[in-house]
């Protein structure tokens, strides 16, 4: 087996899709599927279980994927020595929202670029929710995500910004909002949450502590899907301010004054802690550490 085998077979071990692997690695199915087998050849044991629907790895392909994480790492260290100490060479895998892309990476990817141009960066967007899933399960060495209510020990994680977790209504259909005594009455009024993660957390215990049963009217995936149905008038929905503040139908749906406020959110990386002993994660976790003391400094300042 070589280097390029064991990158081919770790994203597989992360995607656990022959046909993103395929097209990510730039390998055709049936040559993926051959790298596959001339590994489980090569090591006597069965890697992977495949069957029409899904794709999963064997107790042997779990130990084998932490030898390629393993065998990867070490490759990028020799690649930096023999490159020079000043020259980091090697890949990172980031999962984010496109919010986050807009709003939180530009200044960090900047920063990056220019100290680490050798480092190839694959980048993953997608529900924000699933981005301690992304991490927990390896398909991503570092994600942009909201601070969860409790976070795994084997995670660390560093805050970039707060933002808001706020109500909206839609602009243009005033009668979404049913009012009753000049409350908003959440048993008649449409309200449209995520179906997952920790903005849907939060919106549950803010019902329940008001001992209401709302009216749900929809439960999506995205934040954008939930802006876009306020804005055509399916009732209130539960954002944060970040992705309206970076949404193109902002101008479609207001804020709606409600007390007590949602709790906000901290957004910020997280990582598994064992990652940081990859130099290439440790390089750019210290680029997010650097962003994040130059903004407070200019909050300070300001």
């Amino acid at each position: 087996m070589d280097i390029h085998e064991l990158k081919i077979f770790r994203h597989l071990a992360r995607s656990l899709h022959f046909g993103r692997t395929s097209q990510a690695c730039n390998i055709t199915p049936s040559g993926l599927t051959r790298t596959v087998q001339r590994l489980e050849n090569e090591l006597g044991r069965q890697l992977l279980l495949r069957d029409r629907r899904s794709v999963s790895l064997t107790p042997a392909g779990m130990i084998f994927r932490e030898y390629a994480e393993e065998a990867i790492q070490h490759w990028s260290k020799l690649q930096a020595s023999l490159a020079g100490n000043n020259t980091l060479a090697g890949e990172i895998s980031l999962y984010c929202s496109v919010t986050a892309i807009l709003s939180i990476l530009p200044d960090i990817f900047s920063r990056f670029r220019k100290a680490h141009p050798e480092v190839l960066i694959h980048l993953q967007t997608g529900d924000a929710a699933m981005a301690i899933g992304k991490l927990q399960n390896g398909e991503a060495d570092i994600a942009i995500a909201a601070l969860p209510d409790h976070l795994p020990e084997s995670l660390e994680f560093i805050e970039i910004i707060r933002t808001p977790l706020i109500f909206i209504r839609p602009s243009h259909f005033p009668d979404s909002v049913v009012y009753d005594h000049g409350s908003i009455d959440w048993q008649q009024t449409p309200l449209i949450v995520a179906e997952r993660g920790l903005s849907r957390q939060r919106a549950d215990r803010w019902f329940s502590e008001k001992g209401i049963q709302p009216n749900i009217y929809s439960q999506v995936a995205g934040n954008e899907a939930i802006i876009a149905m306020v804005g055509m008038g399916c009732g209130v929905g539960i954002v944060p301010r970040l992705v309206l503040d970076k949404s193109p139908q902002q101008d479609q749906v207001a804020i709606l004054a409600v007390t007590p406020e949602l709790e906000p959110f901290r957004v910020g990386a997280c990582t598994l802690a064992r990652s940081r002993r990859n130099p290439v994660v440790q390089s750019f976790w210290r680029i997010i550490e650097a962003e994040v003391a130059a903004r407070k400094a200019t909050a300070t300042t300001s």
